[in-house]
């Protein structure tokens, strides 16, 4: 009965090679209808979501690659890669993102070298006013919400299922530990986790003597 499983096995590795072949082709598309200007080497594994709105701009430098929703990196809680964009942003070059969303109602800037673990949330606003009585009223509730840009500088690397809050600014070389909610910046070369994550230890950089 062994023959049955491999069959199985070998189909399914057809069928995602195919669709393998499709994915990024239809994310160019998506991102051309959006207005997003996007480099060479972007490449994507699973469907995505964009939404640019007439107010938002996108760019996004060389060699992106996206894991995209349920059969691309399995490592549970998988939705697809989500780019709502109501502002400003900056994705610059190699940059990886796994079933992640970036939400940019103001402004984002994500530097080279950039990786993004699965499930992870990016907020530049608060979407909601803290004061109850404007919450009470859709339009003012929007209105009133507090925003802060964010920013991810280059070499950064943000565990799965985290979430970063607007205001934020994660420097050079620097860690974020897995289910993180990261609520103010973290210095250059330093490992943090937690919620709210805090400071876990310094991050020891290799420099090259050639």
């Amino acid at each position: 009965m062994k023959i049955i499983p491999d069959i199985f096995k070998a189909l399914r590795k057809v069928k995602e090679a195919v669709l393998v072949k499709a994915f990024t082709p239809i994310a160019k598309v998506m991102f051309i209808l959006n207005g997003v200007e996007y480099g060479k080497g972007f490449n994507v594994k699973g469907l995505i979501k964009v939404l640019v709105t007439r107010r938002g701009r996108v760019t996004i430098g060389q060699g992106l690659r996206l894991n995209s929703g349920d059969n691309y990196n399995i490592i549970g809680r998988q939705q697809k890669c989500t780019f709502w964009v109501e502002g400003k942003l900056s994705i610059k070059d190699h940059v990886g993102m796994s079933a992640s969303a970036i939400i940019c109602n103001h402004q984002v800037t994500i530097g080279n070298h950039v990786v993004i673990g699965g499930n992870t949330v990016i907020y530049d606003t608060d979407f909601h006013s803290l004061d109850p009585l404007q919450r009470s009223d859709g339009k003012n509730d929007r209105a009133n919400a507090r925003w802060a840009p964010v920013e991810i500088m280059d070499h950064v690397f943000i565990g799965a299922h985290s979430t970063i809050l607007k205001g934020v600014t994660i420097g050079e070389n620097s860690i974020v530990g897995a289910c993180s909610v990261v609520t103010k910046s973290i210095p250059a070369n330093e490992i943090w986790a937690g919620n709210p994550a805090v400071l876990i230890k310094k991050v020891i950089v290799q420099m090259d003597n050639k």
